[in-house]
């Protein structure tokens, strides 16, 4: 399956509470963060939600 490099690149300070948990729940604890998380449809979702927040490639 493919992967997806996700980094944590604006703060969620004053943010809705629900972007905040979306960037929790995809695995990120620090501003700079980049972790890594299979392609599927779940991920994809919670990416487009916080898009203004992360920035995101196509990894291996």
């Amino acid at each position: 399956m493919a992967k997806i490099k996700v980094t944590w690149k604006k703060s969620a300070i004053g943010r809705p509470d629900r972007q905040e948990r979306t960037i929790r729940a995809l695995g990120l604890h620090r501003l700079g963060e980049t972790v890594t998380h299979d392609d599927t449809p779940a991920i994809l979702g919670m990416i487009r939600s916080v898009s203004h927040l992360v920035e995101w490639t196509q990894g291996d």
